[in-house]
């Protein structure tokens, strides 16, 4: 079924104890799309970059069947830019640079071929986009998908909730789903945050894995144990487009299947801390995707007899 994300495409720079990149394609649109990809093969990406673009990055998108007639490209402008550094701990990064250029008046279009997409997935931008996405789609998806962070919570808490109150899921850490709610324990957030309007909430730990809260249920998924964790950037990202993906494959939105798909987001985000930036997930084959499915399932399945 259809899939339009909306999220930045951008450059980064990114160091960690394993080594630092020169400026490499990166972006929640950029990973959310990439990571949906592999579920899904009709996919619509929202997004704005500057004229320094490289023709090389957009044909990697198009190479994934990804449509990029929704990048607006702008003459005379920058790309957006991020660059940060990342200590041992890979949980803490000081971000080094942060140049909005194109994105910084981004006023997104929905084109016509993008009118009757069954599921949008939101990535991280700010709330007044999201919102005017929703508001310029003529008919409803059939799911609405965000992704937010502590920044606009800091700064445009109103204009998030408006935006929050809009959507069917969303998907944030344990940090921000504490700061979001006020709310010391991630069961008494997901409360908090689903009077604002969500349906389901998924809140992210990490290394720890994710829960899944909706319909009064509670599912909780493990992270696979990794040996090496080159660059955690897009991970978040990454776990979102295999989420929105596999439901947009499947065509199924019940509590029951969304368990499924946080275990497609987590395969997904398990693959992309491989390598720097979107160099492990372009480069994925479905064997691997499905062996990196049976271990997850090794992972939580047990038979233990009543005591």
């Amino acid at each position: 079924m259809g899939l339009t994300v909306v999220g930045t495409v951008a450059f980064d720079a990114i160091e960690t104890p394993y080594g630092k990149t020169d400026k490499i394609i990166g972006g929640a649109g950029t990973y959310v799309a990439l990571s949906a990809s592999y579920f899904n093969k009709d996919i619509n990406l929202i997004s704005v970059v500057g004229e320094d673009f490289p023709q090389d990055y957009l044909d990697l998108l198009k190479k994934h069947n990804i449509d990029i007639n929704g990048i607006q490209i702008k003459e005379g402008e920058k790309t957006f830019f991020w660059k940060g550094k990342y200590h041992k701990d890979m949980n803490v990064r000081d971000t080094l640079a942060t140049e909005l250029n194109s994105l910084e008046n981004f006023d997104p279009v929905v084109p016509s071929e993008y009118q009757n997409t069954d599921y949008l997935m939101l990535g991280n931008l700010t709330p007044l986009v999201q919102r005017q996405v929703i508001e310029r789609m003529k008919k409803r998806p059939k799911l609405i998908v965000m992704d937010t962070m502590n920044f606009w919570m800091d700064i445009m808490l109103d204009e998030l909730k408006e935006t929050i109150s809009m959507v069917d899921v969303i998907s944030i850490n344990d940090e921000e789903a504490q700061q979001l709610s006020g709310k010391n324990t991630l069961v008494k957030a997901a409360k908090v945050i689903h009077a604002m309007g969500p349906k389901y909430i998924i809140i992210k730990k990490g290394e720890h894995g994710a829960l899944l809260f909706g319909e009064g249920k509670v599912f909780s998924a493990p992270a696979l144990p990794l040996e090496y964790a080159f660059d955690p950037t897009g991970a978040g990202d990454t776990f979102a487009g295999g989420f929105i993906g596999y439901l947009a494959k499947t065509n199924d939105i019940s509590f029951e299947n969304m368990k499924n798909a946080v275990i497609a987001g987590s395969v997904m985000a398990s693959f992309n801390v491989e390598k720097f930036g979107t160099e492990r997930i372009v480069e994925l084959t479905e064997k691997e995707i499905n062996e990196r499915i049976a271990k997850f399932v090794e992972l939580t399945t047990f038979n233990m007899r009543k005591i």
